[in-house]
């Protein structure tokens, strides 16, 4: 693992020196030993080098590869595969490697205290005209190995959203995939010297996982929760019921929000199955000192049930889309739609 995806653009060199590594089985006369198991090959373009690499083929994509402006050593490597897709979507790229990337607010209310506002979730937009879906730009980042990268680049906007327009006392829920974070201490240097750079309440900070799939290293999701947790910040887990899919995990990591997926919350008052399941969990939630998160209501009917088994916190289009500049009153009076 190269710690050019965790932070570090890799720049695409208009011409250059194309290096690969094991490449052994490729026997051309334009590739030359460059020592040490690599292979070079002299380009004039882009164009050239894409059209280079998909000569090559599938076998080498796993391939680790450099670029150098000059015939030297490569440091930093990323494979075949991952550079064909940053020379095939530069633009895109170049949003991710510049941070041109902003946070727009989607308002959470405290249910048991008059609904008043109790935060807001950072979600991740493109600056400018030309917008890009958060999926399409995270999809892109890790097929082109780019995913840590654009997961830090996400929580500094998140940071400079809290500092621009949320007053202190105003919780910022921020999301984060647990899976680019490979040395907490470390990985996370970045995220910390920002909340301190713009003199951020630590404690006003929730650091959200988003990731759905099954845990498959829990002592490493639990490592790096309690590395928030040393800064004084919060941690919540995402999508409780569909990719938290067993209560024991809660029991396990012991996060400070659960947050409950969208496909229980829709028309949980005409569910029994729903019913049980978001009684089960607000009262082990309870018991844990867990605080739940009712995500995803749009209907009045939906907020009403949430409140009545002791939900304390609600965020969906009922309550509020996301908008870059929150103008937000207090309390929050969910009464008037």
């Amino acid at each position: 693992m190269s710690c050019i995806q965790c932070g570090i653009p890799f720049s695409l060199k208009e011409k250059g020196y194309l290096y690969i590594k094991s490449a052994q089985d490729l026997k051309r006369k334009d590739f030359w030993d460059a020592g040490k198991g690599w292979w070079c090959y002299a380009y004039e373009s882009h164009t050239e080098l894409i059209e280079k690499i998909e000569e090559i083929g599938n076998t080498l994509l796993e391939s680790q590869s450099s670029l150098c402006s000059r015939r030297k050593h490569p440091l930093l490597t990323i494979t075949l595969g991952n550079l064909l897709i940053r020379l095939k979507n530069q633009d895109i790229i170049s949003i991710i490697e510049s941070g041109e990337l902003i946070s727009y607010q989607q308002p959470i209310i405290d249910l048991q205290k008059d609904e008043e506002i109790f935060g807001f979730e950072s979600l991740l937009r493109t600056h400018g005209n030309k917008q890009i879906s958060p999926g399409t730009l995270f999809s892109l980042a890790e097929k082109a190995g780019m995913l840590s990268l654009l997961d830090q680049r996400a929580r500094e906007a998140a940071i400079l959203a809290k500092k621009r327009f949320l007053k202190p006392g105003v919780k910022s829920f921020i999301n984060f995939l647990p899976s680019t974070i490979y040395n907490p201490d470390f990985c996370l240097r970045h995220t910390f010297s920002l909340v301190e750079k713009y003199e951020i309440d630590p404690a006003d900070l929730v650091f959200e996982v988003v990731e759905s799939e099954e845990i498959k290293d829990i002592n490493h999701l639990k490592k790096v929760l309690n590395t928030y947790k040393k800064e004084g910040m919060k941690v919540a887990l995402d999508d409780v019921g569909a990719g938290f899919s067993t209560l024991d995990v809660l029991k396990e990591l012991r996060p400070d929000f659960l947050k409950i997926d969208r496909q229980y919350i829709s028309y949980c008052e005409q569910d029994d199955r729903k019913m049980q399941f978001l009684t089960l969990v607000t009262q082990l939630a309870n018991e844990l000192g867990i605080i739940v998160l009712a995500e995803g209501i749009e209907r009045l009917e939906e907020l009403e049930y949430c409140k009545s088994i002791g939900v304390k916190l609600a965020q969906g289009y009922l309550i509020g889309k996301p908008v870059f500049e929150p103008a937000y009153t207090h309390p929050f009076n969910v009464a008037n739609f």
